[in-house]
Parts: C-alpha cells; sequence; structure tokens
C-alpha cells in the first residue's frame, strides 16, 4: 500500500475523532446527537473507500487493497469503540465484569478484506454478559449496520469461545486467525492463550482431517474443475478458500502468522512461496475488482462481467482470442498453480496422517522397495530429488508411466522434483523415440489415461513435451456452449474414450461401444481425440491447423504414414458427423451419398463415429441427449449402407417397391381398395423417408381423419428412448402453416428439435415435429399434450396472436446477455439435389423460428424440412426451402432477397450486426448497479 493512501487512511480516522470532540462539546444527549455521529462516521468510511479504490484502480494490487480496507475497518471499530466506552457509556475505571475485547475473526481477522465482505467481530467477555457490556455491543453493532455494513458478531465468554471451538471446526477456524482490535487486549491474549492450551494441543490431526475432507467437499459442490467457464474465485477449485487452507493448516499446526514462515520450516522453496503470493495477489485483484464492478459480495466470475473484469485489468485482445478469453487464461493457469502449491504441502500431510494405504504391511514387505527405478514411500511413487532426471530426463515420463502401469499415486515429493526439472523437457527430449513410445502408451493404456494425462498436465510435462498442447493448456472459447478449457475437453473426451472401450457407457452409447472394438488402429482413434482441438485459439481454422500439427507430430510418436493420414483426416473432419446429423436432412439421399463420399470406408466411418461422440460428451453435461444420439445413429446406419454397398444396389424405383410391400404387409387389415387409395396419396420422396413403422402410423391418422372429415387431426408418440415426444399433424395445406405450428408449440412451452414436412397429392399436408420441453424432456404430461393440442387448433384457426409468440419460449439469464452472435444466412444449392438448403445463424431468443419460418412464407417458399439446433446462446436453424413452383430457388435476386430478409430477422435477436463496428462501451453488467465510489460519498456527505 503505498504512503498516499496510508495518510489518508490516517488522516481519516484522526479528523473523525476531532469531529466526535466537537460533538461532545456540545453537550447534548447522545441519542439527539446520534444522526450527526453516524454522518461523521458514514463520511470517514466513504472517504478511505474512495482512496482506496482510486489507489486500486491504478496499481490494481488486490493484496494491497484488501489489506487496505481492513486496516480502515480497524480505525473506525476502534474509533467507535473508543468513542462508546468514553462518550456513550463512560467508565472511569471498569470492573473486572465490565472489561471487554473487539477482536476480528474470519478473513477480516487474517488482516483482509474485500469491499462488501461480511465484518466478522467477536466481543470477548470475562465471564457472561451485563448490561453495561450489552449496551456498548449494541450501540457499536447499530453504527456499523447503519453504515450499511454485513457484520457477522458474537459476544461471548472466553469459557464460551473454548467450549464452542471444541465442538465445531467451522468455529475453531474462525478463532484461529482472531486479531485484536479494541478494548482490552490483556483479555484477548488470556483467550489466545487458553486456545491454543485447551483447543489446539493435541488436536492437529483431526485438524487437519477435517480441513482436507472440507476442501474436498467444497470442490465437490463447486464442479470439481478448476476449469469451468464461470468459477467461484473464492470458494472454487483453485480458489482463494484453498489458499486459505494451507494456511489454516500451517497456522494450527506450526503456529505460523505469515505463510512466508513454510519456506523456514522447509514446507515451500522461496520460488514458491514467490508463486503462492503471485496467485494470492492475483485472485484479490479479481475479487476486489468483481466486488467495485457488481456493488456487492460477488464471488463469481460470471458471462456478463468478465469482458469488464478484463478490461479493467489491462488485458487486450491478441490474434486468434479475445481479451476476455486472455484474463480467463491467466486465471486458469493461476488456479492451476494453485492446485500444485497446495498438494505440495496439503497432500503431503494427508499422506502421512490421513490417507490410508492400499496395501497390508505384509504385502508392503513383500513388494520390492523400488519399481522401474523409482522409490516407493507407501503407496506412492517418489524420487530422492531433481538430480534423477538430470541424469536421465526420460525418467520425466518414466515416473507417470510406472505409476499408471502399477497403479501407484505420485508422491508430492516427487511432483515438486518433477516441476523444478520442467527446463529439461527440451528439443532433444521430444525427439527421444524412447519418450515417445512410452507417451503413446500412456495415452492409449488400459489403465486409466484420463488420470495419467491429468497428472502429466498438472505437473506441466503435458505441455511440454507436446508443445501444441502447451499452447491450448487453459485455453478457454468465451461462449455458453464451452463448458471447460481446451485441455480439460481434450483430457476427458480420452477418458470417455476409455469408459466406452471398457463397456462403463454402454446404455448411453450402444453402438460406439459395439464398434470400437472393431477399429483396425486404436492408436490413431487415442490420437485423434488427443489432437482434434489442439489448434484452438490460433485465429484460422482449428480443423485444418490441427490437421497440419497431426502431419507433423504423429510421425514423431512412432505412427505409420498411413496412420499418420487417418489422424489428420479425422482432425480435419471431426466436426462433419456431427454438422451432417444435426444440420441437414438425413432423409434426403444426396446427404448421405455427399456424407459417404466424405468418408469413403467403414473404418473411417467407425473413428469419427466414435470420436464425434467423445468430442460432444465431453464439451458439456448438457450438449449430448438421446436427440442428438439417435440422429448420429440414423447417419451412421444410412452411411454404412452406401459404404458396403446396401443403397447403391438399388435405385428409387426398387426401393419404393420394397418400401410399399413392406407397408402393405404392415397394413394387412387394410382392403386392396383402400390401400390403392392411400398409396395414391403419396410419391417416391415421401415413401423413401420414413421406416415402415412410421409410415403405417401416418396411414392411419390419415384414413381416421378423412372418415371423420376432421379440418386438423393430430397425433404423438412418446420416445423416451430420443426423450422427444413426435407430433404429427394432418391437414389441409396452406402457405405459412409451418409458421403457425411452430408459433403455437413455442407458447405451449416446446422446443422444435427437427421437422418433417409432407404435402400429399390430395393437397393434405403431413408435417411431423420432434419436440422437447425446456428441460430437454419429452412432452409426456396428458395436459401438457391437451394443451398443446388446443393452441395448435387455435392457431390453425388464426386466433392466435403473433405477440403471444413472441413472448413465449426459453429465457436466458441475463448474464448471457453479454454474448453477441454475429447474423449469418447461408445458401446452399448443391446440398441436396432437390431442394435450397438455408442455414441461420444468429443469437437465440423466444419466439425466433416463429419469426424465421414466417418470413420463409412471407418469401413464397415452401418448407420441406427443417433441424433446429441450440448451442449455447447460438441458434442454427437449417430449413430445406422449395420455390412455389416445387423447384429450387436458384436466381439470384431471389436469393438476395432471401439473405436479406432473413438476416433482418436474426439481428433483432441481438445479432452483433448493429454493434460490431460500435464503440465499445463500458458499463456495469446488465441488471447490475455499480455506483460510483464518488456518487457514495457524496451521498455520505449529504450531498446528492
Amino acid at each position: 500500500m503505498s504512503a498516499v493512501v496510508t495518510e489518508r487512511l490516517d488522516a481519516s480516522p484522526f479528523e473523525l475523532e476531532r469531529e466526535l470532540q466537537a460533538l461532545a462539546a456540545r453537550g447534548l444527549s447522545w441519542e439527539r446527537l446520534r444522526p450527526e455521529v453516524l454522518a461523521s462516521f458514514r463520511t470517514a468510511l466513504a472517504e478511505g473507500r474512495l482512496a482506496l479504490r482510486r489507489e486500486f484502480e491504478t496499481r490494481l494490487a488486490g493484496m494491497a487493497a484488501a489489506r487496505g480496507l481492513a486496516l480502515l475497518m480497524d480505525r473506525l471499530v476502534r474509533t467507535l469503540h473508543e468513542f462508546t466506552t468514553t462518550k456513550v457509556f463512560p467508565r472511569g475505571s471498569p470492573t473486572a465484569a465490565e472489561r471487554l475485547s473487539v477482536v476480528a475473526v474470519g478473513g477480516y481477522g487474517r488482516g483482509e478484506l474485500a469491499p462488501f465482505s461480511d465484518i466478522d467481530l467477536l466481543f470477548i467477555l470475562p465471564y457472561k454478559s451485563i448490561p453495561y457490556t450489552e449496551q456498548v455491543v449494541e450501540w457499536m453493532l447499530y453504527i456499523l449496520w447503519d453504515l450499511g455494513l454485513k457484520v457477522g458478531h458474537a459476544t461471548r465468554s472466553i469459557d464460551e469461545c473454548m467450549r464452542q471451538a471444541k465442538a465445531d471446526v467451522t468455529i475453531r477456524t474462525a478463532l484461529l486467525e482472531a486479531r485484536h482490535v479494541a478494548g482490552e487486549a490483556g483479555l484477548f491474549l488470556e483467550f489466545k492463550k487458553r486456545f491454543a492450551r485447551e483447543v489446539i494441543a493435541g488436536t492437529g490431526l483431526a485438524f487437519v482431517s477435517a480441513k482436507l475432507d472440507e476442501r474436498n467437499q467444497r470442490h465437490q459442490r463447486m464442479g470439481d474443475s478448476r476449469y469451468v467457464v464461470e468459477p467461484n474465485i473464492k470458494e472454487g477449485k483453485g480458489g482463494l478458500r484453498d489458499l486459505h487452507t494451507l494456511f489454516w493448516i500451517a497456522k494450527y499446526l506450526y503456529r505460523i502468522e505469515d505463510t512466508r514462515e513454510l519456506v523456514g520450516l522447509g514446507f515451500l522453496t522461496g520460488e514458491e512461496y514467490q508463486a503462492f503470493a503471485k496467485a494470492e495477489d492475483f485472485l484479490w485483484t479479481l475479487r476486489t475488482a468483481l466486488h467495485w464492478l457488481t456493488g456487492r459480495a460477488e464471488e463469481r466470475l460470471t458471462f456478463d462481467v468478465q469482458p469488464e473484469i478484463a478490461r479493467r485489468m489491462g488485458y487486450t485482445d491478441h490474434a486468434g482470442s479475445q481479451r476476455v478469453e486472455r484474463l480467463m487464461k491467466h486465471y486458469y493457469l493461476v488456479a492451476k498453480d494453485v492446485g500444485d502449491l497446495t498438494r505440495i504441502f496439503c497432500a503431503a500431510l494427508e499422506a502421512e496422517h490421513k490417507r490410508p494405504s492400499r496395501f497390508s504391511l505384509a504385502a508392503l514387505l513383500r513388494r520390492r522397495r523400488d519399481i522401474e527405478g523409482f522409490g516407493l514411500e507407501g503407496d506412492r511413487l517418489t524420487v530422492a530429488n531433481e538430480e534423477v532426471f538430470k541424469e536421465d530426463p526420460v525418467k520425466l515420463l518414466g515416473l507417470f508411466h510406472a505409476a499408471q502401469q502399477h497403479d501407484l499415486d505420485i508422491h508430492p515429493r516427487a511432483l515438486r522434483a518433477v516441476r523444478r526439472s520442467l527446463r529439461l523437457v527440451d528439443h532433444k527430449l521430444r525427439a527421444n523415440a524412447e519418450a515417445n513410445r512410452l507417451f503413446l502408451e500412456m495415452l492409449t493404456s488400459r489403465h486409466d489415461p484420463e488420470t495419467t494425462l491429468r497428472r502429466l498436465n498438472e505437473a506441466g510435462v503435458f505441455g511440454r513435451f507436446i508443445t501444441d498442447f502447451g499452447r491450448v493448456v487453459a485455453q478457454m472459447q468465451y461462449d455458453m456452449y464451452h463448458m471447460y478449457t481446451v485441455d480439460e475437453h481434450t483430457i476427458r473426451a480420452i477418458g470417455l474414450l476409455h469408459g466406452i472401450e471398457e463397456g462403463r457407457h454402454k446404455e448411453e452409447h450402444p453402438l460406439s461401444t459395439e464398434i470400437v472394438h472393431k477399429v483396425l488402429s486404436r492408436r490413431v482413434l487415442y490420437l485423434a481425440v488427443l489432437l482434434h482441438d489442439i489448434a484452438k485459439g490460433r485465429g484460422g481454422d482449428h480443423s485444418t491447423l490441427g490437421a497440419e500439427v497431426a502431419h507433423k507430430l504423429c510421425p514423431r510418436l512412432g505412427l505409420s504414414p498411413e496412420e499418420t493420414e487417418t489422424v489428420a483426416w479425422l482432425v480435419l473432419n471431426h466436426l462433419a458427423m456431427s454438422r451432417t446429423a444435426q444440420k441437414r436432412d438425413i432423409g434426403d439421399a444426396k446427404t448421405i451419398t455427399d456424407f459417404a463420399g466424405l468418408v469413403q470406408s467403414p473404418e473411417r466411418l467407425r473413428l469419427l463415429l466414435v470420436l464425434t461422440v467423445v468430442d460432444m460428451r465431453a464439451t458439456g453435461p448438457k450438449v449430448f441427449n438421446n436427440w442428438k444420439a439417435a440422429l448420429l445413429r440414423d447417419l451412421y446406419f444410412k452411411a454404412e449402407l452406401v459404404l458396403t454397398g446396401g443403397l447403391a444396389a438399388h435405385g428409387d424405383a426398387a426401393r419404393v417397391k420394397a418400401v410399399l410391400a413392406a407397408l402393405r404387409s404392415a397394413l394387412g387389415e387394410w382392403s386392396e381398395e383402400d390401400f390403392a387409395q392411400h398409396v395414391a396419396r403419396g410419391h417416391a420422396a415421401y415413401w423413401l423417408a420414413l421406416d415402415t413403422d412410421t409410415l403405417a402410423r401416418h396411414a392411419r391418422i390419415i384414413r381416421e381423419a378423412e372418415h371423420n372429415k376432421a379440418p386438423v387431426a393430430l397425433d404423438w408418440r412418446i420416445d423416451r428412448q430420443r426423450a422427444v415426444t413426435e407430433l404429427t399433424v394432418y391437414t389441409a395445406d396452406h402457405a405459412g402453416l409451418f409458421a403457425k405450428i411452430a408459433g403455437a408449440i413455442a407458447v405451449a412451452g416446446g422446443n422444435i428439435l427437427d421437422a418433417r414436412i409432407f404435402t400429399l397429392a390430395n393437397g393434405m399436408a403431413l408435417d411431423s415435429f420432434w419436440v422437447q420441453d425446456t428441460a430437454g424432456n419429452s412432452l409426456d404430461r396428458p395436459d401438457r399434450l391437451a394443451r398443446l393440442a388446443s393452441i395448435i387448433e387455435r392457431s390453425l384457426a388464426g386466433r392466435l396472436r403473433p405477440s403471444e409468440v413472441a413472448a413465449a419460449g426459453r429465457r436466458m439469464p441475463h448474464r448471457t446477455d453479454v454474448f453477441q452472435v454475429p447474423p449469418r444466412v447461408l445458401i446452399d444449392n448443391k446440398a441436396s439435389a432437390t431442394h435450397t438448403v438455408l442455414e441461420v445463424n444468429g443469437r437465440d431468443r423466444p419466439g425466433l423460428l416463429y419469426e424465421l419460418t414466417r418470413a420463409l412464407t412471407e418469401l413464397n417458399l415452401q418448407i420441406s424440412s427443417a433441424k433446429i439446433s441450440t448451442y449455447g446462446e447460438r441458434v442454427v436453424d437449417v430449413f430445406y426451402v422449395k420455390d412455389v413452383f416445387g423447384l429450387k430457388v436458384e436466381h439470384e435476386q431471389k436469393l438476395k432477397k432471401i439473405r436479406e430478409h432473413l438476416a433482418g430477422v436474426l439481428a433483432g435477436s441481438g445479432g452483433a450486426s448493429s454493434k460490431e463496428n460500435a464503440p465499445e462501451q463500458h458499463t456495469a453488467p446488465p441488471g447490475r448497479t455499480e455506483r460510483p465510489a464518488e456518487l457514495l460519498l457524496r451521498e455520505a456527505r449529504g450531498e446528492g
């Protein structure tokens, strides 16, 4: 903290004391003077906070700000206590029972405060409370509360403190950091002596165990990953609380007052202490900036605040990455450092005092005392020092390989030696054949490759040995779709691949579980998963750049030219299968033949399916679902038929004949006349697009509707395997039919995932919609289905207002409003032999699908099928359309009009078209109420 700010803090309370003296000289009762007393305290607080905030915004020194805020609060509390005990309730010479010590506990006791943190105070008494001490405590608390401070408080005797500290570890931890602020210092010293003697003595191991368990439970609550996209910088894994845990344990066991003392005790090196101090300062800087920005005790670095925090902390855009992504990468690297540091200290204690050995004593005696050249301490591999790695750098990989092969943990001492030896991972080691063999064996091992790769990554070896991987360590993508950093996503994907191989995901992925054992090269599959996102953040197409990385890296790792080529092809096309399944009509024969032409072989198809599944699953917990799984399976089987000659052997006429023969068998109860009438309604595109069961169900729906002369026939089928409801509508075809039904489904609270539109020879429309609710489940409650039917009938009758549709549907949390999605309209006349394919990309919003389909109606386009996909904040909708004559749209002016009209609809969703060239606005996030320090000061002074 600078001398200027220190002087301001010194001056502010002294000025406050002079003001209080002047008030006392007026001789009025303190009840009458209380508003003026409060105003003086409020001004002193606002002036001090303003000085500290200005200093923080200039220097961005988080620890200095935290200590400065604690110091400011100390002086205010001290002044308040002195004023209360000498002016409001004076006692010339207090009795023993009237003694009172004001003590800071918790984070405030540690001498650190964030701008909107609670002020935790303990009022220590020698005995039980008496009226005098109750008056003093009450007066002080009411002043603090009226200042707008959040005060956590307790009034206890020393005996009560001891009793509660013994019974509750949380209270014990808070008291561990107790610090005298005001009042009787002797009383506080007595408390400290008794706390050390009666609470701490003999309970060290129990305290360590409790704090480590507490840490693990907290990590589980927070997602058990450092790499979540909206981290809690205080409570999350790798956050401030992990550093606090280290300090608490050290203070409890070794009576330290400053983390620096761990160096003298031999628990941290000087270099490691510097890393601790830098991490602590960075996290405190983030936390302080976050509090000032949001105007409250906010600990989550949410999407809406990340860009402004990045700007305030001086980050800038670089090629391939936004400044917000650079801020978050810095955060993840710091969180990783925190994990390293706490592991050095806490894991050593855990190994010694808490963690039970997985081996009996007899088994340990029988075990060799070294494994593959490494020592064994308990059930953890270890090394004497880093000299082991200097003598043979290959052992930097051999250590992790041995641990994997023998199912052992690695001792923190060995991990520290690895980190101190990372400079040995150089071009010579990268070119070493044995080192590359060890790495490839770890990657493709049958023994939990995910854990081994995560250990390699945490230790820093992974990114040094595979330098391209090092570039994506802690690399985040600023959107709502990708839930993890690139390195974490990749390691999770490899873990999922291993789980599929072991059969652990058979229920969710039966096809992948079956075909993964048919692939010809496991090495190809594992390398493809490792490299599929390795070129993200470089400013170009990461698939193309990743394929280039594969061509260079695979030969180094020992893959043959053929294997290398296949890995590079998989990386280049790793998005092809998901895009085709989710964005194209896989009932269109050209879609399948085009996709099969890209894949070219059953082996590549198998590899691509498994890669696609693990990639999607590892992106986030809600990205993959039964519907997407079914789309991938359908695409796989249809492409397999083409690749194995199943479709190529039959022309359309022959296939239609086979379909109708199967349908006739399914409708065995029908007369020949009824069946012939029904066949006359259809056409080849209809017969070839659907399976026999669906065609038979449609036939019965149509016959019943014709018999009852119903203007609208509705039918639904619950597909629990895919978690969707298939809604079928049979009614007279007319312009805007799709839009009306889409609007009705939105009002009913449904999301359309897919749609298939057929106009039969009799002029009737037979439309199928696959629908989920906003939680991603099928609509299966009778009351909801009845409501949906009613709303569709209202819509088709023209009684549903567009305003109702615009207000319907899912609303994203306001914190996601920060995302801008540039509207984009793509028109493809090559993807289908019979249709023009329109792909629209934009920011999702309620009623958007209705507006888009209504726009297509206004453009006189017929929608034959639609694919509806949402990726976080981004919507990607694909429509297969024809013009009024049933032909592709190929006239350039018409295509231009379509593009402009749809872009206009998308721009209304908050797209970036109107904003991307505008000057950046630096304001509080949506829904936040940032109050500038100057305004707070004016309010305190009564000036506004």
